[in-house]
């Protein structure tokens, strides 16, 4: 008798420039999943917001987290494995995340975040084109980010190499957590 996979949620989380799109996007190729550039659910006033230059505040955040949380909770329920790119810079970001697999006991989830040093962040940033996030806002993200806890059991991934070694640990780290 084969076995049904369990849902894999897999957040790619990191503040940006950390380069979650490109590992996204290498996964989804390899793995087949879906994939939610959490930055798509963002409402336009927070686009607004921070295309002026202007940090997000928890309020700010809070509808969009929720939203992201709602599509990952309908992908475990349709039985289906993602990708979810969201910068989830604080502890009670992720554990909204983590409210939507409540109910959904088979399923996994793992947060996997790319970490690496300012100048390496402000480097690409500073190297990305049409996005609505200026470099500007790197420092308000790194003041945000709340270094996950040992409790949170999340796989750090230095963002130094690569990309596609970038890509190859993060795909390892999922393997193991299946």
């Amino acid at each position: 008798m084969e076995s049904t996979p369990r849902p894999h949620i897999v957040v790619l989380m990191g503040v940006s420039g950390s380069g979650k799109s490109t590992v996204a996007g290498m996964l989804v190729s390899t793995l087949g999943w879906d994939l939610l550039e959490g930055d798509d659910l963002h409402p336009p006033a927070n686009i607004a917001k921070m295309h002026a230059g202007h940090a997000l505040t928890d309020a700010d955040r809070e509808p969009w987290l929720e939203a992201i949380a709602e599509w990952m909770s309908e992908e475990v329920a349709a039985g289906r494995s993602a990708l979810v790119t969201c910068s989830a810079l604080k502890r009670s970001y992720r554990d909204i995340l983590r409210r939507s697999m409540i109910g959904h006991p088979e399923a996994v989830l793992t947060f996997l975040h790319l970490t690496g040093s300012r100048e390496d962040l402000q480097r690409r940033l500073t190297a990305r084109m049409d996005h609505f996030m200026p470099p500007g806002l790197l420092d308000s993200q790194l003041e945000t980010l709340e270094s996950p806890g040992p409790d949170e059991h999340i796989v750090s991934i230095e963002i130094g190499p690569p990309p596609n070694e970038v890509a190859a640990a993060a795909l390892a780290a999922i393997r193991a957590h299946s």
